[in-house]
């Protein structure tokens, strides 16, 4: 990132009638580009600008609606005050580092709307890819586990694509469950949750299943200093980071769990870091997994790794 900028002086140019809340910015008037010219100062020293426009049209949607056309179309237009204070709102949370989607509250994974808050990793666009693998594998699962679910993205997207299936997520963190559960209510999905820790289970706790996916821990410690700050702040390292010595931990430990209880023809998809897939491939040979494949995400990244029993 280049070098920090010094952030803008704050000034108190209007107060909204609303809950007493002060508007920290300074602007000419109401219209939509006064906004869009603010957060681009504000926010100037952690995101580019592409970042920033792209980050204000979302905060158009969430909180009036707008898709992105009127936002293009409507820049000339002055807001209201009740609109300005919500436009605004996201602002001081933003300036302070904190991830877009723990402040808006919701991410869209797969045509599902998905709360996510601070203790749950939000789904990237990779995981998504992930899922559209598995749904254009041509198989159709009845029993699906999803092992370090988080916010229940994976296994609510894969409920989704496959009413039938029973479903079963797995994660070791509490409020990630309380979220997973939270999400399949609101999209009406049915799935189990199970607080546990994989790498200490002798088995997954089903009687059977065809389909187990995972999207471990997989970035190592000494990767960190290359992440984004608001990423280290505040997403939960514990769902993000592996031991430097042992990067394949989680792989290796799913993948013995799976030895034991897919069924011939059963399959197992992972995510993975870009320079390690390979060596999980290799991994799944040397276990007689059969069918080991290296894929790319749509950045030409080794990415994912899909294995047959």
């Amino acid at each position: 990132m280049a070098g920090r900028k010094v952030a803008p002086r704050e000034a108190f140019s209007r107060r909204p009638r609303t809950a007493g809340y002060f508007c920290t910015v300074r602007t000419a008037d109401n219209r939509v580009s006064s906004v869009l010219g603010q957060y681009r100062l504000q926010l100037a020293d952690r995101y580019e600008e592409g970042e920033v426009r792209a980050i204000v049209r979302s905060v158009f949607a969430d909180r009036l609606g707008w898709d992105m056309a009127q936002f293009d179309l409507r820049r000339g237009e002055a807001l209201s005050e009740s609109e300005l204070l919500k436009v605004y709102m996201p602002l001081k949370r933003l300036r302070a580092g904190e991830p877009l989607q723990y402040v808006l509250g919701t991410v869209e994974f797969h045509g599902l709307q998905l709360r996510v808050g601070p203790g749950v990793l939000i789904p990237r666009p990779e995981t998504e890819e992930l899922v559209d693998r598995i749904i254009r594998s041509g198989k159709v699962p009845g029993r699906i586990v999803d092992v370090g679910t988080g916010s229940g993205c994976i296994a609510l997207a894969l409920k989704n694509a496959f009413p039938s299936a029973h479903v079963l997520g797995i994660d070791v963190s509490e409020a990630a469950l309380v979220q997973a559960r939270d999400n399949a209510r609101t999209n009406g999905l049915e799935v189990d949750w199970v607080r546990a820790d994989v790498l200490g289970i002798d088995r997954i706790p089903v009687s059977s299943v065809d389909l187990i996916v995972s999207n471990p821990p997989y970035v190592p410690r000494s990767d960190a200093n290359e992440m984004n700050e608001h990423v280290l702040a505040h997403e939960p390292h514990v769902a993000l980071f592996v031991a430097d010595d042992d990067p394949l931990l989680f792989y290796r430990t799913i993948a013995s769990l799976a030895c034991q209880q897919l069924p011939p023809g059963g399959d197992l998809w992972f995510e993975g870091h870009h320079r390690y897939t390979p060596s999980v491939g290799d991994l799944l040979k040397s276990m007689s997994f059969a069918d080991v494949e290296v894929l790319p995400d749509l950045t030409g990244h080794h990415r994912f790794i899909h294995a047959v029993r």
